[in-house]
């Protein structure tokens, strides 16, 4: 069942970031790390703070979200990821993120936000 897609709908509070088919997704949640293919049974998880979303679409490619705060939903054939905010890796600025986490105090909103986004950007790159 690896292959098989299934629905994933990635919606934060501003707008609706994606919505497709993917194979495999895994989600940082507040219990660990959860990696979901097709037919999961139905599971309802807090997400990390400074988190990420990674979304494999059909075809191959690879979907990395720094995602901070709310929920992932499994239902049937459809994960639906509900989160306070988010944004793909590839629009980060890397070193601008590293200095916030140099400067900003352990566990701040600023401190969780540069973790979240420079970790989605490290599990875009172990892609490539």
């Amino acid at each position: 069942m690896p292959d098989t897609p299934f629905q994933v709908e990635l919606v934060a509070v501003e707008s609706r970031i994606y919505s497709g088919e993917a194979t495999f997704v895994v989600a940082q949640t507040t219990e660990g790390a959860i990696g979901l293919l097709a037919h999961h049974e139905p599971t309802l998880g807090q997400l990390a703070p400074g988190g990420y979303v990674a979304i494999d679409e059909v075809g191959g490619k690879r979907l990395v979200a720094a995602v901070q705060g709310g929920f992932i939903s499994v239902t049937g054939e459809v994960v639906t990821i509900l989160a306070e905010a988010a944004e793909w890796a590839g629009d980060v600025d890397e070193a601008a993120e590293r200095s916030v986490l140099e400067s900003a105090e352990k566990g701040s909103v600023e401190f969780l936000r540069a973790e979240s986004r420079l970790r989605a950007v490290d599990v875009l790159q172990q892609v490539k």
